[in-house]
């Protein structure tokens, strides 16, 4: 060390911060690598999303999407958590070392709080979906629908962590039936929280085989191209059809993309 010079120094630092940064992250890189099969789908990349000063995203209801190129999807679910559908759910992505995003909705992560820790352990990033998923929260008094969005943040935040903050941990939240407001969107926007809808959904609140659900989500896969997938993880007819789906989003050469805030 003494023989070394200003540059060489440097330089030695410069390396030893690098091996120490990835010393601390290569346990969990390997143990991710050793539990992917080589023909896993595998998550292509991460999107970091920012939303300071609020974010609309999703064609279904606003004019823009993420930053998505072609053939890439975020996969999304709503509703959970709930155990058994969403348990099948979770090992379906796991066996395909796939990330996806969960909008919990408040009440369900109070009832299961250890399946909320377990979907957030697996490396799943983790929003919100009010706390009692009124289908119609934009028509209630506006006192009223803030009150549901902010007990959902609170239930989802105590279930994760034990605590609530008074902003979500993840600022990502998305409005039961898509149902929003100026008023309530201004609202959330000015707490740098991003809304989110999506580019297709595959309609599994209606009841159908998993196989018929599997036609339909690859039909509207093909004509849409990429974006955001709405699926629920409450509903066992998707949860049976999603290692198919998985299966088809590789044979396809489809590539998912995991958001997560920035």
């Amino acid at each position: 060390m003494t023989s070394m010079n200003r540059m060489d120094r440097r330089r030695f630092a410069a390396k030893l911060a690098t091996g120490l940064a990835a010393a601390t992250l290569a346990p969990h890189a390997a143990r991710a690598a050793a539990a992917c099969r080589p023909e896993a789908l595998g998550t292509a990349r991460v999107l970091p999303v920012k939303t300071d000063g609020g974010l609309f995203v999703g064609r279904k209801s606003y004019p823009g999407t993420l930053p998505l190129g072609p053939r890439e999807v975020v996969l999304t679910f709503d509703d959970g958590p709930l155990p058994g559908p969403t348990d099948h759910v979770l090992a379906a992505l796991r066996q395909e070392c796939v990330r996806a995003t969960f909008f919990l909705v408040g009440r369900m992560a109070h009832s299961a709080p250890a399946l909320a820790r377990k979907i957030l352990a697996e490396g799943h990033t983790v929003g919100h979906h009010s706390m009692t998923h009124p289908m119609t929260l934009a028509q209630l008094p506006a006192e009223r629908a803030r009150a549901d969005i902010e007990a959902g943040f609170s239930a989802v935040d105590h279930a994760l962590y034990g605590s609530y903050s008074g902003t979500p941990r993840t600022p990502f939240f998305r409005f039961p039936g898509f149902g929003d407001s100026e008023e309530l969107n201004r609202g959330l926007a000015a707490r740098g929280i991003g809304i989110f809808g999506c580019d297709f959904w595959i309609s599994d609140w209606n009841d159908m085989t998993p196989e018929a659900q599997l036609a339909l989500a690859l039909r509207r896969l093909d004509r849409t191209g990429s974006g955001i997938i709405l699926m629920h993880d409450t509903r066992p007819q998707t949860a049976a059809m999603l290692p198919a789906f998985l299966r088809e989003l590789k044979h396809r050469d489809f590539k998912v993309v995991h958001m997560q805030p920035a």
